[in-house]
């Protein structure tokens, strides 16, 4: 859920015929290479980290070990500690997994920590000039976007005003279940169905007008193609690999070109109703039209920039919403006395009819065992990749400008020094006041899987009522079995845009009597 949240690297290296040419660069720029770095040794104390090598740094050892990038780090942190440097062919990553840094960095000199690293070349095909709120600079672009997004989009007012929209698409989730249940003994696949229901809504809020089913698949089709296309890739460590990637490129920009052309058409349906006055609801496509980009000048989103900033809305909220039911549901699967508990909390807060978003306030359970899905399993592994606007210290190492800050979720929030039990999935933790924890960070930083800070995921409160909504509707109307019958969950995780259940969740339902 970060609302708007991606992976900061996932990759998958390395060919014989790469490793040869990185052994060519290697030789090339070895001597340039222990020289540039002798010299800043002595005007720089980094965290500690691994070794590496000249030029690709430990690229090679990452992709040797055979590991997630995730789990490598763990790996890390136990020998270097809560924070620690690590290189990935020109990019240095500072890697941070302790809470008090994390709160010192991002709450206590937020403003230093605010901005991010330059982006990948392939990821400026799609970002039109860094005209996002997740991707732009620090400064008066990124304040007039995410101001913008905050006071017209996802205030509390204006969320409620989606409510039926919401409403609707929950229907269809119940329906959708239902049907494939009906045409496979019962069987459901938690993830697809969870990510559609929440790409509707996006969809829906972002451009106001209603989709045909073709156009809804087509829209999702090139937004897991951008995804897919930004990922980064062996060059993006290498610059000097750059010129073997014509073809990628080539790649990346017709795919951009395709997005824009779909997309524009919409754009222009929704102006042509706004011109003519025949809208009847509101939408975040409406805020952009005359938004100035900078506060103070003329200029406005040229039509690029406003599929740029639709689709980072909608990708933002996919993804990571659907992992989030899916670790959900896999959790209440494996605890069925918590499933039985949080069916009993729905059933005597709202009788007969469908929960309403409204009766999430009453239900302290639902709330609580939301809260736990966020701690336990957080969108992604890492936040957005931070940067600071100028050089600084933090823990008594140097934080010089352009390296990667990365905030480690799990060292988090599976802290024991934080937690009681952290790998147990218990929501009563939140209910007997053993523990709790703002998820803002503002309070101190115990979980964090919206960020915290000034980049906190602006769309927070939106991800939390869908991924409440959801779960509340979903075990209202269904009991949520293991299958085959009685075989343990595997909770291993695995990255694909967001943290995803590395054996995908299919489940036995079976309707409520109501």
């Amino acid at each position: 859920m970060s609302f708007l949240s991606f992976s900061p690297i996932s990759l998958d290296l390395l060919s014989s015929n790469v490793f040869l040419t990185i052994l060519a660069i290697i030789i090339s720029g070895l001597l340039k290479t222990i020289t540039y770095r002798k010299h800043n040794s002595n005007h720089l104390n980094l965290p500690p980290g691994p070794p590496g090598w000249p030029v690709i740094g430990n690229l090679f050892q990452f992709t040797r070990s055979g590991k997630q990038f995730f789990e490598y780090v763990e790996d890390l942190v136990k020998i270097y500690g809560p924070i620690l440097t690590l290189r990935l062919g020109t990019r240095t990553m500072i890697i941070i997994s302790d809470a008090s840094l994390a709160h010192e960095a991002l709450i206590e000199r937020g403003a230093q920590f605010a901005t991010r690293p330059v982006e990948t070349p392939t990821r400026k095909i799609f970002s039109s000039s860094e005209i996002t709120v997740h991707s732009a600079m620090y400064g008066p672009v990124w304040r007039s976007l995410r101001r913008n997004m905050v006071q017209n989009m996802l205030s509390s007012n204006r969320l409620k005003e989606f409510g039926s929209v919401r409403k609707s698409a929950m229907d269809k989730l119940i329906e959708r279940i239902k049907s494939e249940a009906r045409d496979n003994d019962g069987l459901v696949w938690v993830l697809q169905n969870s990510r559609y229901a929440a790409f509707c809504v996006l969809l829906d809020i972002c451009f106001g007008v209603e989709m045909e089913e073709e156009s809804i698949e087509k829209m999702d089709q090139l937004m897991t193609a951008i995804l897919n296309a930004v990922d980064p890739k062996l060059h993006d460590y290498l610059p000097i690999l750059t010129p073997f990637n014509y073809n990628e490129r080539n790649r990346a920009l017709k795919l951009r070109r395709e997005l824009v052309d779909f997309v524009v058409g919409f754009i222009e349906k929704r102006r042509k109703a706004i011109r003519t006055a025949t809208v009847s609801s509101f939408s975040y496509l409406d805020t952009l039209f005359d938004l100035r980009i900078i506060e103070g000048s003329e200029t406005t989103p040229s039509d690029e920039d406003l599929v740029t900033l639709c689709s980072e809305f909608l990708n933002a909220g996919t993804d990571t919403t659907g992992a989030a039911i899916e670790w959900g549901i896999a959790e209440l699967i494996a605890n069925p006395e918590i499933q039985s508990r949080l069916y009993d909390e729905i059933k005597s807060t709202v009788g007969d009819r469908a929960v309403d978003e409204r009766d999430v306030d009453k239900m302290v359970l639902l709330q609580a065992v939301v809260k736990e899905i966020l701690r336990r399993h957080p969108p992604t592994y890492f936040t957005l990749s931070h940067g600071v606007t100028e050089p600084t210290t933090l823990s008594g190492y140097n934080i010089p400008v352009g390296v990667n800050i990365e905030f480690y979720l799990p060292g988090i929030s599976e802290d024991p020094k934080i937690w009681s039990e952290p790998k147990k999935f218990d929501p009563d933790r939140f209910l007997s006041g053993r523990e709790d924890a703002d998820i803002t960070g503002v309070a101190g930083v115990k979980m964090m899987p919206f960020g915290v800070g000034r980049r906190i995921c602006p769309g927070m409160g939106m991800a939390t009522v869908h991924v409440h909504l959801m779960i509340a509707r979903m075990v209202q109307e269904f009991e949520w079995l293991a299958y085959p019958p009685q075989s343990e969950m595997d909770f291993a995780g695995k990255l694909v845009f967001a943290v995803v259940m590395k054996k995908p969740l299919r489940a036995m339902v079976r309707p409520r009597v109501q």
